[in-house]
């Protein structure tokens, strides 16, 4: 790893990118399904492999949404549990 960067730092880097390209690629895949669907063309294989790439993509879209919220839920928990003990200091005359 570079330098100073933690590995819960570089955890949460490489999740936020991961979540980021995830989401991408949610609305690239619900944009062409809708485009497939509502196309002028007459045959209904195109529109029925739209409306699957929609139906896909909004359970991919659930999946994430609930994957991340678990996730930030775990992170904030280990971070609340596993904080640094409090310092003592010797006061004494």
């Amino acid at each position: 790893m570079r330098g100073d960067v933690s590995v819960v730092e570089f955890i949460n880097t490489l999740t936020i990118k991961v979540m980021s390209i995830a989401w991408g690629l949610f609305l690239l895949t619900w944009s062409v399904g809708w485009l497939l669907k509502g196309s002028p063309v007459p045959f209904m294989r195109v529109k029925r492999a739209g409306q699957d790439l929609i139906e896909d993509a909004i359970w991919a879209a659930f999946w994430l949404a609930l994957g991340s919220s678990i996730f930030a839920l775990v992170s904030y928990i280990v971070s609340s549990v596993a904080s640094p003990p409090p310092v003592m200091y010797n006061i004494t005359g």
